[in-house]
């Protein structure tokens, strides 16, 4: 039996296993990966071919291995857990019960089950409990402090849960289901390093529940933390790990590892949607266009992830896709997170920014913990110079995810808006420790260190480096490192790097007052160095302007004929940068 119909039987019977235990995003996710995987050609029926599609072309754009099937040599698996089923049956208690639960009357599912012993049943009455414990806490939250306020509200069910699930754990009689909510419960509580240790037991006991495999994720911050995790080698650890790579920002790796998974899940929609965060996350703007284009024509009412997508569009200041993908999400569910942020940065493409805060701010009533809407709500607040609420919003940011650099920048440019240098240097310092990459945080910086109460131009010059070395898009930092150079009176440096910038505004056809303060050095510069030809060619130039840099070109002109004849030159004020 081939490795991809071994992954379809066992995703098939997780399927079945997690739907029964209501843990319904896991079955969900276990069922799009099972609809991924490439099928074989022979069996293809008209009712089955479904995914042959055009997703197959993003596929391939992003491999450059040709897998076909894992584990591939040298890759060995271990073999595939047997959940074992109760010996008590719960019968018709459970039935009862998990309707109850389907209807979220959760303390009415928990009740049903009181006097169940089996682990079906344990599991389902803690997690009831558990949910019915959450639920009330988002409606203290809200009648405390507001749908957006701070609150110190916890759940209340988290004691009881964690005394019953640590005893049962202690007697061995918990199964990897409770071990998930064990783990989840100790989370919860900040016990982050047994937390640990539980989720893992229970994702190397049943490794198909993607819920696990996320909360674990969560708590492995740091790469030292994710190489301690003492997982088995199951395929479900190359998906986890893809994901874990993303979130520790290692791209590459992360692109590595979901390529490698395509040679069986080809058709996965979830594994095109992560290749575009990678993408995104390392500014590969029009490869991640092309992928949620593909995504959208083949799952035309998703809008997970689709707020990334909007994200793109705004920054490439598309207007009609914006418009077009808000209306599709307005239309599919309007009442997603999601569809909330999305719509909102049309209002802001648009310039409409008080609109724009109240669909981020009805984001955050569907989903407190949304990160994208606080961070992008903070950006709005910075357009409309309310900083005191931008900076509110950014704090909220980065409590949920301090990984966030986005959120990060926000603050220092917050700060920087209210003239408090020091301040947005810290902040800048921490978005660029978590974001390397990014050619804006480094000009940041290096405008932090320009200020007049910090003034440490060689810092600053550093900074423009090493956005230079990344790609600097805006084409700030080039011209930037020219006129601190010309400032430090290094004429030879400053030169350079106006060459370079002429160079760029060439190549990308752009005029403006940049152009004109290139060409004028470069004249004097080339003036001052005897190379009369040199600066003949940037004086021409500059007499296609109409400003005052046309009769300061005719001056060096004149002077340099002058002087190439054996009269007295002219003397031509620099002009400063």
């Amino acid at each position: 039996m081939s490795s991809k119909e071994n992954y379809r039987i066992e995703l098939r019977t997780a399927i079945r296993q997690l739907s029964d235990r209501c843990l319904y995003a896991a079955s969900k996710w276990a069922a799009e990966q099972l609809v991924g995987i490439e099928q074989d050609p022979a069996k293809f029926t008209p009712a089955n071919t479904r995914f042959q599609r055009g997703s197959s072309s993003i596929r391939r754009r992003f491999r450059t291995n040709e897998i076909t099937s894992t584990p591939a040599a040298g890759v060995s698996y271990v073999s595939t857990p047997v959940m074992e089923e109760d010996d008590i049956v719960d019968g018709d208690f459970y039935l009862l019960a998990k309707s109850y639960f389907d209807c979220r009357e959760y303390r009415r599912a928990a009740h049903a089950l009181r006097d169940q012993n089996g682990k079906k049943s344990v599991f389902l009455r803690c997690y009831a409990l558990y949910l019915a414990g959450e639920k009330r806490k988002e409606e203290e939250m809200i009648e405390l402090e507001g749908p957006l306020g701070k609150s110190d509200v916890v759940n209340g069910e988290l004691v009881s849960l964690e005394r019953e699930l640590s005893t049962l754990r202690k007697n061995g009689t918990i199964d990897p289901f409770g071990l998930y909510l064990y783990g989840l419960v100790l989370k919860d509580k900040g016990s982050k390093s047994l937390a640990r240790t539980v989720l893992v037991e229970s994702v190397n006991n049943y490794p198909w529940n993607w819920s696990a495999w996320s909360e674990l994720q969560s708590l492995c911050t740091t790469v030292d933390i994710l190489t301690t995790l003492n997982l088995n080698n199951h395929w479900m650890k190359d998906f986890f790990l893809a994901s874990a790579y993303q979130e520790l920002r290692k791209h590459n790796e992360s692109l590595a590892k979901y390529e490698y998974l395509q040679g069986n899940f080809a058709f996965s929609n979830y594994i095109q949607a992560q290749i575009a965060k990678a993408q995104y996350s390392l500014r590969e703007f029009e490869q991640v266009e092309a992928i949620f284009e593909d995504l959208l024509r083949n799952d035309p009412y998703r809008v997970e992830d689709m707020d990334m997508y909007s994200n793109v569009l705004y920054a490439k200041e598309c207007f009609s896709a914006l418009s077009y993908l808000a209306h599709r999400v307005f239309i599919t569910d309007k009442y997603r997170p999601e569809s909330c942020c999305i719509i909102g940065n049309y209002y802001s493409l648009k310039g409409q920014h008080e609109k724009s805060v109240v669909y981020f701010r009805r984001a955050l009533k569907l989903n407190r913990n949304y990160l994208s809407a606080w961070t992008l709500m903070g950006h709005e607040y910075v357009e409309m110079k309310n900083t005191p609420a931008a900076v509110e919003a950014y704090r909220h940011a980065v409590d949920i995810n301090p990984c966030d650099y986005r959120a990060w920048y926000g603050l220092g440019q917050a700060y920087e808006m209210m003239s408090m240098p020091f301040y947005a240097l810290h902040y800048f310092k921490k978005s660029v420790f978590l974001q390397q990459n990014d050619s804006r945080l480094w000009i940041a910086m290096a405008k932090c260190y320009e200020t007049d109460q910090l003034h440490m131009i060689e810092e600053a010059i550093k900074c423009y480096q090493r956005a230079v070395n990344c790609n600097d898009r805006e084409a700030i930092a080039l011209h930037q490192l020219a006129k601190l150079h010309f400032e430090l009176e290094r004429s030879d440096e400053a030169a350079y790097y106006y060459k370079k910038d002429l160079e760029r505004m060439e190549a990308e056809d752009r005029e403006g007052p940049n152009m004109v303060e290139t060409l004028l050095f470069l004249a004097q510069y080339y003036r001052d160095q005897k190379r009369f030809e040199e600066a003949e060619v940037y004086c021409t130039r500059l007499l296609d302007y109409t400003g005052p840099e046309k009769e300061t070109a005719k001056s060096l002109l004149r002077g340099m004929r002058m002087e190439q004849s054996g009269g007295p030159s002219m003397d031509v004020e620099h002009f400063p940068p």
